[in-house]
């Protein structure tokens, strides 16, 4: 007897088996490859999403930065002779600010006559007998955005109740 003989030889499976195997194998790497799919979108929907965060934060961030010289163009313009000719040059970089800001959807707000909305508005001083109790009398600082994208609220003074003397 050989030794061929003595070894005990593996039984090939049936090919019944075999197809089964392999198609099990190819289900299971179909579901794996769907979900990398799955994963790959829902990654880069994330990441669009992130990106579109960070982009308007830093708009956010670099406008505000802007804040601080429209209001010395505005104190520039409130101290300055009207008959000078640099102070239409002035006006024109001011209203020129002032547009781009609401291009960027900062628009403007210093509105009086209204009701005080602690949203928008920031109570810097309460004028009593100033005109219907809880309305903005006056704006001292213009407020820029609107309620749900603000760069700053409107600093205001707001009126109050009569006082009886």
């Amino acid at each position: 007897m050989s030794k061929k003989d003595a070894e005990p030889q593996e039984a090939e499976p049936p090919p019944e088996q075999t197809v089964e195997q392999l198609e099990a194998k190819v289900a299971e790497l179909e579901d794996r490859w769907k979900r990398a799919l799955a994963e790959t979108e829902n990654l880069r929907k994330r990441l669009a999403k992130d990106l579109a965060t960070a982009q308007e934060a830093e708009r956010r961030r670099v406008t505000a930065a802007w804040l601080p010289i429209v209001d010395n163009l505005e104190l520039a313009l409130a101290h300055a002779d009207e008959a000078n000719p640099i102070v239409t040059g002035i006006k024109a970089v001011r209203d020129q600010a002032l547009d781009l800001l609401a291009a960027l959807g900062y628009p403007r707000d210093n509105e009086t006559g209204i009701g005080f909305d602690p949203v928008r508005h920031e109570a810097v001083s309460v004028m009593p007998g100033g005109g219907e109790p809880g309305t903005v009398v006056s704006v001292v600082r213009p407020g820029y955005g609107k309620a749900q994208q603000q760069l700053r609220p409107a600093a205001v003074v707001v009126a109050g109740e009569q006082q009886d003397s």
